[in-house]
């Protein structure tokens, strides 16, 4: 069956990211498996979306039929992106992990793609995630090792995504790590060890 991708790139480093690197193999191992996948990249270190202003925030809650051309322009970024969004089956975030975080670009993405009354409601009294039948791939890279021992705890990349995308419907994430890739006893076999994760997960 034929899968819509959307790959989003948030590091800076090209080719030689290790998170674009197990972006790829995860696209990879997916198009074996649906040999008719369409792949759109989204890469927000060369079209980052603007981030929230007040003029923003101000047409998000003025509702549609009383918009201003320039309120609708302000809002055709969110527009673009959660129509991107809401038309692919599977997300692959790359996530390299700055200063225990999330790339603000990618920051920037999240706050257009969240939006009451369009990725989420509260029509019921409660929150209800609208962005459903989704699968999330996260390839996380780092350069110490975060998944365990003494820098767990200053990982906030996959809790604050499992949390917002979980939030917005998204709740079937997966996350692969290429970790240690700036310790000296861990960084040669930091690639091998995560691209070889890849192979070994059931798709």
């Amino acid at each position: 069956m034929s899968q819509k991708i959307l790959q989003i790139i948030t590091s800076t480093n090209g080719e030689n990211s290790f998170s674009n690197q197990l972006s790829k193999a995860v696209i990879e191992k997916l198009a074996v498996i649906h040999p008719d996948t369409e792949v759109k990249i989204l890469d927000l270190t060369k079209t980052p979306l603007p981030y929230l202003t007040n003029s923003h925030i101000s047409a998000v809650y003025t509702p549609a039929e009383a918009h201003t051309p320039e309120q609708a322009e302000v809002l055709k970024h969110s527009d673009d992106a959660i129509q991107t969004l809401l038309e692919s089956d599977i997300i692959v975030i790359g996530v390299p992990l700055y200063n225990f975080g999330i790339p603000a670009v990618l920051k920037g993405w999240i706050d257009q793609v969240a939006r009451a009354g369009k990725t989420f409601s509260y029509a019921d009294g409660s929150p209800k995630g609208l962005v459903t039948n989704k699968k999330v791939y996260l390839s996380i890279a780092s350069g110490a090792i975060f998944s365990e021992g003494p820098y767990k705890s200053y990982d906030f990349s996959e809790s604050y995504l499992r949390a917002v995308l979980g939030f917005l419907g998204m709740t079937d994430v997966t996350t692969f790590r290429v970790e240690g890739t700036a310790i000296p006893d861990f960084a040669a076999n930091a690639l091998p060890k995560a691209l070889s994760s890849i192979e070994e997960f059931a798709f």
